[in-house]
């Protein structure tokens, strides 16, 4: 059910939230938190997509800020005013969905939009699916809450916006390109934690110039295994994302390539060669795993800050992407 409220205010919607909730019965009970997401005007289906899925696992109620571009001259209105947009049962998947589309002086007061439709005693948890804040934990909505999300990978310089993020770190902080790193390093760890139980001295990531998660995964297995990693960021496959792992040992090199999409090829000496399923994590898998601790995570803050500053002083690193 979809109940459409233009020209309105906070006070009418969470009215009509209570009005709905009413007449269809406990909608809102069980939600485990409140996820608020902050993006541009007609930019929202594909985020809200991703939360209704991830809202299966996470029972939630979404609050969406849609705003204009500086660009756009729907910005520049000097009567503000608030579109808004309810959506329940199965057009909210697991969740109740909120669409606040503001326009002019009122799109300059996200905290003060959301603040009435929080769900009373649930963490919040912002997520920039676009472009994100200058500093994401002293915004107003990172302000209230308790997880941040961003995606460097959707910035104008990806690789730049992985040296602002270490710049402004903040303890709640995380970002896509992080979480996107999670089957490869399941991955490379349970190689290594069979034998020969041999050290590591010297690895090689290889992946897209436009690949954030390229340089956090160098970073980590820099600060991880302690040894010089090489990374090399490169158009030349043509190929996104990872490309593949060299990990070099005294028996030999280990090899962890992704030259198909979803398909990764593991080499290892004296061992045959096996095809591994490890596809690229689309924004349902990223945000309902993100969804699943609200404590900070402290792996990614150290990764994000002294990783990306060990791998920029290695005279092994390219320089390219840090």
């Amino acid at each position: 059910m979809i109940v459409d409220l233009p020209d309105t205010n906070t006070s009418k919607v969470s009215k009509a939230l209570v009005k709905i909730r009413e007449e269809g019965g406990v909608v809102a009970l069980g939600r485990v938190l409140t996820l608020v997401i902050a993006t541009t005007l007609g930019q929202e289906e594909e985020a809200i997509e991703a939360a209704n899925d991830a809202s299966r696992e996470h029972p939630m109620r979404v609050i969406v800020i849609s705003t204009a571009d500086a660009d756009d001259s729907r910005a520049d209105e000097v009567a503000g005013r608030l579109d808004a947009q309810i959506r329940v049962g199965g057009d909210a998947g697991a969740s109740e969905v909120v669409v606040l589309r503001a326009y002019g002086e009122t799109a300059s007061d996200q905290e003060g939009l959301v603040t009435g439709l929080l769900l009373p005693d649930a963490p919040v948890v912002a997520w920039w699916p676009g472009t994100a804040p200058e500093v994401a934990s002293e915004s107003p909505l990172g302000r209230i809450a308790t997880r941040r999300i961003t995606d460097a990978s959707t910035q104008s310089d990806p690789n730049e916006a992985l040296r602002h993020l270490a710049a402004t770190y903040a303890p709640g902080d995380t970002d896509f390109a992080w979480t996107r790193l999670t089957l490869w390093r399941a991955q490379l760890a349970a190689v290594l934690d069979q034998p020969p139980f041999e050290p590591i001295t010297a690895v090689e990531v290889a992946g897209a110039v436009d690949s954030p998660s390229t340089v956090l995964l160098a970073a980590w297995l820099g600060m991880q295994l302690d040894v010089p990693v090489r990374h090399d960021l490169t158009r030349a496959s043509g190929a996104s994302g990872i490309h593949g792992v060299r990990l070099t040992r005294e028996s030999g090199v280990i090899e962890l390539e992704r030259e198909i999409p979803n398909i990764a090829t593991l080499v290892q000496p004296n061992q045959p060669t096996h095809d591994l399923a490890l596809p690229r994590r689309n924004l349902r898998d990223c945000l309902a795993e993100e969804l699943r601790r609200l404590d900070p995570d402290d792996l990614y803050g150290e990764v994000i800050t002294r990783g990306l500053e060990r791998l920029a002083e290695t005279e092994y690193g390219t320089g390219a992407g840090v």
